[in-house]
């Protein structure tokens, strides 16, 4: 009986509205996003190919690599096919609980890119700053049990907030205004006491962006200055080159972040579309230039890929 007064309080399914004020354009607006979404698939899933194929490749960096891969694709995954759907074929419902579900893989997988680009700094860290060590501190174990620690974290902050939105009544009506079960879009059609969803969801935003940009740029301030000290100009430019995949990969994705960050708070008075259009650049930008970047800037990844198209031209002719 207690169980039924519970379900009760929730609708069946949310509806969501898409990206408000802009609705009759959602089949213009789908065209990148589908584009966006099969370069992020295929780019992900030939990283994840080749580095699971070579042997050579199964160093630390390139593993860390395949995790971010891995977590780009989920994340990606979680909201894109939903959101093609809604922009197609109008398919605005969806499950309260699947809704739940979708709303814990969208935030768990943002949190898990976040840790792994600290890892991945750390990991230049150790190669440019400690490179005699760097085999040693970077064993097989410690990378699973990073894994593990990133998956473990994620989970831990993301768990509560599925069984926090259960126990609301939504007498707001089941309208979502956005194109994915986003957190605080849920939040705004609850009634009662939603103070502690409020200050838990800002808390756990602020702790993983601070916490993790502030060792992010730790570690890179160790890695100039051990940079600064080579003798010679072609050893630095040689190794902070080693870099320059990781940063873009950093920019890609704390950029829109901070940018949808200070708009909030900024610009309140625009129109809802322009907050929208930002949350869904900040979940198809990461995973779609990610492969771009490191295919492009990492010399042993960029000849495995022209090497498996070549050999796959060779067959065809």
């Amino acid at each position: 009986m207690f169980a039924n007064n519970i379900n009760s309080t929730h609708p069946a399914v949310f509806l969501l509205m898409g990206i408000p004020g802009l609705e009759h354009l959602h089949i213009w607006i789908s065209i990148p996003f589908c584009s966006a979404y099969t370069l992020a698939v295929l780019g992900n899933c030939t990283l994840l190919f080749i580095i699971r194929v070579d042997a050579a490749l199964h160093e630390p960096m390139y593993l860390f690599l395949a995790m971010l891969a891995a977590i780009d694709l989920v994340l990606s995954s979680s909201t894109l096919p939903k959101m093609l759907a809604l922009f197609w074929l109008r398919d605005r419902e969806i499950n309260f609980h699947a809704c739940l579900v979708q709303m814990f893989f969208l935030h768990s997988f943002a949190i898990m890119e976040s840790a792994m680009l600290l890892v991945m700094a750390f990991d230049r860290y150790v190669a440019i700053c400690k490179p005699l060590h760097y085999t040693t501190i970077l064993t097989k174990p410690l990378i699973i049990k990073i894994g593990l620690a990133s998956v473990t974290r994620a989970v831990t902050l993301m768990t509560p907030l599925p069984f926090l939105l259960r126990r609301f009544h939504y007498c707001r009506g089941t309208v979502i205004a956005h194109c994915y079960c986003e957190h605080m879009a849920v939040v705004r059609l609850a009634c009662g006491d939603t103070r502690f969803n409020n200050i838990y969801g800002i808390a756990v935003a602020m702790f993983i962006v601070v916490l993790d940009m502030l060792f992010v740029a730790l570690s890179y301030l160790f890695i100039l200055r051990a940079v600064l000290k080579l003798a010679s100009q072609e050893a630095r430019y040689k190794a902070f080159g080693t870099c320059v995949s990781h940063i873009g990969a950093i920019l890609a994705f704390y950029t829109p972040v901070v940018v949808s960050s200070v708009m909030h708070r900024v610009a309140r008075q625009a129109a809802p579309h322009v907050h929208i259009l930002l949350a869904n650049f900040y979940l198809l930008f990461p995973p779609m230039v990610n492969p771009i970047i490191y295919g492009v800037k990492t010399k042993q990844i960029r000849e495995r890929v022209l090497g498996l198209f070549l050999r796959k031209d060779v067959k065809g002719g």
